[in-house]
């Protein structure tokens, strides 16, 4: 069974047989699908949502006779907005046709890695050359595990300076990806002078008033990271099919929006708006074409 199932609201999915009877109905019965021919083969992929933006995934080869045969499945959401517009380049992942996604963000000082949720997005691409130019990427995740933390209180000056401080940091880090040493140099001074500030708190601090957003990759998948960000808005929503509630919420984490959905079992706490989540995801991209 895939793990994240039950964030899309099928935690009861425990038998293959159960597995099955779900997967044939998202292919006898889909609200999108999509074919491409590569080298002779046409890879296809059939998409039903069970909530808003959220369902299961399969995808699959078609024959000469139009007859699909079913290769994997997985659970996706689509992002609600555009979370950042930039150069992508979309890499295969295994022996069938799966891809991630992958760009430079420089508010978090990492590559961006996610799932690509849909294959029209590459599916007719040159293999040897996927790469993207300034393209939109909706970045949504799916949950199994996370909480809901106080926020950070913050009044408006602080809000504005941190704001500023974050401005001028990223132009520093795009600079010193020029070869800016000038740039190199101040970075590394406020990397020191930042370590001297948290040494002094810790000592009377607690950790997650220090550390008030975090973006780092978790576990041994490229495209799962443990993140915490501020809630910016929560929704509460039900599976159509199982009845089992969901929360689709949208957080702000280091200036990165991100939809995410999981199953209110696996969220411990109360979500709203102004709190904070703290917890892992799985990540994954759709990318909106001009």
């Amino acid at each position: 069974m895939h793990d994240y199932l039950r964030a899309v609201g099928f935690s009861k999915v425990q038998h293959k047989r159960d597995l099955q009877r779900l997967l044939d109905m998202v292919m006898g019965s889909p609200d999108s699908e999509f074919a491409s021919g590569c080298g002779g083969t046409v890879y296809a992929e059939k998409c039903r949502d069970f909530v808003s933006n959220a369902g299961i995934t399969v995808r699959g080869e078609v024959d000469e006779h139009g007859m699909f045969s079913y290769e994997y499945y997985f659970p996706h959401y689509t992002g609600h907005q555009i979370s950042l517009t930039d150069d992508v380049s979309v890499e295969k992942i295994s022996e069938r046709e799966e891809y991630d996604g992958m760009c430079d963000v420089v508010n978090l000082g990492v590559s961006l890695i996610f799932h690509m949720n849909h294959l029209m997005d590459y599916a007719d691409m040159n293999p040897k050359s996927r790469q993207i130019s300034s393209v939109s990427v909706r970045l949504s995740a799916l949950s199994i595990s996370g909480k809901v933390i106080l926020p950070v209180v913050r009044n408006d000056s602080e809000r504005l300076k941190r704001l500023r401080e974050n401005e001028s940091r990223n132009g520093m880090i795009a600079a010193a990806r020029q070869g800016d040493q000038d740039a190199l140099e101040n970075l590394t001074l406020e990397d020191i002078d930042m370590y001297t500030s948290i040494s002094k708190r810790i000592k009377s601090e607690d950790v997650l008033t220090i550390v008030e957003s975090y973006f780092m990759p978790y576990g041994i998948a490229c495209d799962q990271y443990s993140v915490m960000g501020d809630i910016l808005s929560v929704e509460e929503v039900y599976n159509q099919l199982t009845g089992e509630k969901l929360y689709q919420i949208q957080i702000e984490c280091n200036d990165v929006l991100i939809d995410l959905c999981m199953n209110a079992e696996d969220l411990l706490g109360e979500p709203a708006v102004g709190r904070r989540f703290r917890g892992n995801i799985w990540l994954q991209g759709h990318l909106d074409y001009v």
